[in-house]
């Protein structure tokens, strides 16, 4: 309904001459997606964004989990246009309380994040980000969150008012999965499911919704 106001994310490949920070944090996305936010090497990220310096994101970052944090922040950052239009035609349209608003605002501008290769690493890495780092309030993944992304969980946070702290985050990271997985699954169109981009999206944005307003059910 609203992937025309997705704004689509540079694939240029940043060198280190350009901006030596932004080169590590995109060069990092890639190996820590392919390797393991604890597997991928430092020294290698520091080759591949064209740093002559082994040691530069100790430098530049101070450490691995900063150089994640940043990571996060950098791509969170640049969702935010993305994420501003996808609410502004959502206030438009009336549906700003809806769930599915909220939902499209918060994953939709995710698929345009595509690397230097074609791919999308940002998928891979979010993935394990989000079961590393996630705290226990809805909505907590690091330090700070940007302000359209803050509004989209804040409209997400009110359709589960009935819901405990504790569950609420827990159906946002599991939702947040689900997304994930199929970004993954289908990068570079290399799915070899005879399902379309197209209708897993659909589907997978119908199963988010319907897992967000499921009732609350613990046992007591």
């Amino acid at each position: 309904m609203l992937e025309q106001s997705l704004v689509r994310a540079s694939a240029r490949e940043v060198r280190a001459e350009d901006n030596p920070k932004i080169a590590l944090i995109l060069a990092a996305e890639v190996a820590f997606a392919r390797d393991g936010i604890d597997g991928a090497s430092l020294r290698e990220i520091a080759a591949r964004s064209g740093q002559r310096n082994h040691h530069a994101v100790q430098y530049h970052f101070g450490s691995r989990e900063a150089l994640v944090q940043a990571v996060f922040d950098y791509r969170m950052d640049q969702m935010e246009a993305a994420r501003c239009a996808v609410l502004a035609a959502a206030r438009e349209t009336g549906a700003i309380g809806t769930t599915r608003a909220a939902v499209e605002a918060i994953f939709l501008p995710q698929i345009e994040l595509i690397d230097a290769f074609g791919d999308n690493s940002y998928a891979a890495f979010l993935s394990q980000y989000l079961l590393r780092y996630q705290g226990s309030r809805f909505g907590e993944f690091g330090e700070r969150i940007a302000p359209n992304l803050g509004e989209a969980l804040r409209l997400l946070r009110e359709r589960m008012a009935d819901l405990p702290e504790a569950a609420a985050q827990r159906r946002l990271v599991t939702a947040c999965l689900m997304f994930l997985n199929i970004l993954i699954i289908h990068t570079r169109g290399g799915s070899e499911s005879a399902e379309s981009f197209r209708a897993a999206l659909s589907d997978t944005l119908h199963q988010i919704v319907v897992t967000i307003e499921a009732p609350y059910t613990a046992s007591r």
